[in-house]
């Protein structure tokens, strides 16, 4: 019986892949108060995902996959529509986006001219996802005329920008060090 709702994690998954474009169009629209009940949805969405995954043991390579990405997109969307609208400065948006794309480009590297590339986020990673969700929301909160600090735009971005560079640092020593011994042996 629990085996036929296997798909429902995977299926909130890709509910969260399709809340991208509304939740961009509401950024670009400065439609803050809608993009935050979308960012709430996905949120709920991505918890949810997370716990039937694990509690029901319905993990799947597909989601395993999706999922991550699913948060990457809404993340990069809402750094790309924040920057568009002058909210954040372009260079964070680069560095956002290229620390996303070492790590991707770096992983396919590794799988195809090594070996199998599972995605592992440490906890470097953890930790900077962590920063970006929050100070986007704090800005978003901001925007949307809701009670938060201004200097939260500030602080974030400088807090975005450390994270950042920090857990791109920490992925390109850990699997640069993998890539090295195994390729030695």
């Amino acid at each position: 019986m629990a085996q036929s709702w296997r798909w429902i994690p995977n299926a909130l998954t890709f509910l969260r892949i399709l809340l991208v474009v509304p939740f961009a169009i509401a950024l670009w629209s400065m439609e803050y108060r809608a993009a935050l009940v979308i960012f709430f949805i996905a949120a709920v969405t991505d918890a949810f995902d997370g716990f039937l995954a694990r509690e029901f043991d319905w993990r799947t390579r597909v989601g395993a996959i999706a999922d991550p990405l699913a948060d990457k997109a809404l993340l990069i969307s809402a750094y790309l529509m924040l920057t568009l609208t002058g909210v954040l400065p372009h260079w964070l948006f680069w560095l956002v986006l290229g620390r996303d794309l070492i790590i991707v480009g770096g992983g396919l590297a590794y799988h195809y001219g090594i070996g199998r590339f599972d995605m592992q986020p440490s906890l470097a990673g953890k930790c900077n996802t962590l920063v970006q969700v929050l100070v986007a929301l704090a800005i978003i909160v901001l925007l949307a005329g809701l009670p938060m600090q201004l200097w939260v735009i500030d602080v974030g971005i400088w807090l975005v920008a450390v994270s950042t560079l920090a857990s791109g640092a920490h992925y390109l020593w850990v699997w640069g060090m993998r890539a090295w011994r195994a390729v030695r042996t």
